[in-house]
């Protein structure tokens, strides 16, 4: 099988059940985005980190082609006629959801309180989470949107909600693992 197939040399993309669509349709933004996203990830768990950051990563990443393959479908074309759905894979639930809660809270307990807003940086690999975080924000905001015109399983929201939450911890666990220094944004007063 080849790589390149050309159907999409017109400028549309084919959804998980057929439907062909304009690559710059919102559906294809949200899963593009999520994409971009677990590459963002890849790059995070290569770094020189725990391996138990390292194992949490992969399986966030395995959860995130769960998502895109939910937000690749066509929802006119999600259930077969026989009444089957077409994905034949475990959705992301209230399982993976909570999975991400707890590391949260397991992070959080060990660090510092939070007093100030925080000035992303002070590692590359602290960075590279900040990177992440915001790509999975842009992730949130066009998955809504596309919510809001076709619906699809609500946990995909949530998880994705949780996953900018434990990638903002990770960033400060990591920040105190390496021992960089957390820059506040303390507003200057206006005289």
């Amino acid at each position: 099988m080849k790589i390149y197939t050309k159907t999409g040399d017109d400028g549309t993309t084919g959804l998980f059940g057929g439907t062909r669509v304009p690559k710059h349709h919102i559906r294809i933004d949200s899963y593009g985005t999520v994409d971009e996203l677990n590459s963002w990830l890849g790059l995070i768990r290569d770094q020189d980190i725990d391996p138990i950051y390292q194992q949490q990563l992969t399986a966030i990443q395995e959860h995130l082609f769960t998502v895109g393959a939910i937000l690749a479908t066509d929802p006119e074309k999600e259930i077969l006629k026989n009444g089957k759905n077409r994905l034949k894979i475990t959705k992301v639930g209230t399982i993976e959801i909570e999975f991400l809660e707890r590391v949260i809270d397991e992070m959080d307990s060990q660090l510092p309180p939070m007093t100030h807003f925080i000035l992303p940086g002070g590692h590359t690999t602290v960075s590279y989470c900040h990177i992440a975080r915001t790509v999975c924000r842009r992730a949130e905001r066009i998955s809504t949107l596309l919510f809001q015109n076709e619906p699809f399983d609500k946990n995909v929201l949530s998880f994705i909600n949780r996953l900018s939450d434990y990638l903002f911890v990770l960033a400060r666990k990591l920040s105190y693992d390496l021992k960089a220094k957390e820059i506040k944004w303390i507003p200057k007063k206006k005289d």
